[in-house]
């Protein structure tokens, strides 16, 4: 599993910096990364967007998306990390959007999360099926799957 600071010294041996934008993981992944002495090194800033208004306030993203898809899809992963991207001075940004639980719905069931990870130049989209294993455990396996996707960014970056 990838860690933090395995994160943090990627980063720091590459000379980037890091934005997040999160929305069901409340600044996880940002809180798991600063959580760590010297991380401000690389950690330039974090976005947390719970709501569809602090998405399109904060980071840009597009009311027609949002209208279209909603904000557990792809599409808003995307516009999420690039808007992070945009209003920030980092080199690589990740966005988390999802459905930690309880609850969810057929067409968007309870631990499905959507990704995005940004750079200046291309910008990559997953969904992952956590499926319904607790609120918790949902948000945590949706933070290290976001370390493991910036560790994979960077050592291509």
């Amino acid at each position: 599993m990838t860690s933090a600071t395995d994160v943090l010294n990627a980063a720091k041996a590459k000379g980037l910096m890091i934005a997040t934008a999160e929305s069901c993981t409340g600044g996880m992944v940002f809180a798991g990364l600063t959580d760590i002495a010297g991380s401000s090194a690389v950690m330039e800033r974090g976005f947390v967007t719970y709501t569809n208004d602090a998405k399109r306030e904060m980071l840009g993203v597009s009311e027609a998306t949002l209208d279209a898809v909603g904000a557990v899809s792809e599409e808003v992963a995307k516009e999420m990390a690039e808007g992070a991207l945009k209003h920030s001075k980092a080199n690589i940004a990740v966005s988390i959007t999802g459905i930690a639980g309880p609850g969810g719905s057929e067409h968007k069931p309870e631990g499905r999360v959507c990704f995005g990870i940004t750079r200046k130049t291309e910008t990559v989209t997953e969904t992952v099926e956590f499926n319904a294993i607790g609120r918790e455990n949902v948000r945590e396996a949706a933070r290290n799957h976001a370390f493991k996707l910036l560790i994979d960014a960077i050592s291509t970056f």
